[in-house]
């Protein structure tokens, strides 16, 4: 089984930063993408930013030139580092990884997506 675990979300002021991190672990294989998803009270989850396993990037475009997606590929780990906060950017966070194979038994399994819990991050104007 697959765990995800995210940190870094908090208060921040409008204009302020903040850095979220999202830790696999498991036995895992490869993973094809992974990627910072966010969800408004009363909206849909929606996709802020996602890396994929060659390093290629995909932002929301409310948040070009202001979120910035990376990685560390020996911890397992991705990071969103969040410029520049708009009160609109507060929302719960949640990291996926999408595409997973696992090692179980000595064998490669695909198993598909994992969330992880969500953190929380509000910008007061």
């Amino acid at each position: 089984q697959v765990q995800l675990v995210e940190s870094g979300g908090g208060l921040v002021q409008a204009g302020g930063s903040l850095r979220l991190s999202c830790a696999a672990s498991g036995s895992i294989f490869s993973i094809n993408a992974m990627g910072w998803y966010r969800q408004a009270p009363g909206n849909k989850r929606e996709l802020v930013a996602s890396i994929t396993s060659g390093g290629s990037t995909n932002y929301a475009d409310a948040v070009k030139g202001r979120f910035t997606i990376s990685r560390d590929n020996a911890k397992n780990t991705r990071y969103l580092q969040m410029n520049s906060l708009k009160p609109e950017d507060t929302a719960v966070y949640y990291c996926n990884a999408e595409g997973v194979t696992e090692y179980r038994a000595g064998a490669r399994y695909y198993t598909g997506d994992y969330w992880g819990q969500g953190t929380q991050v509000t910008v007061s104007s």
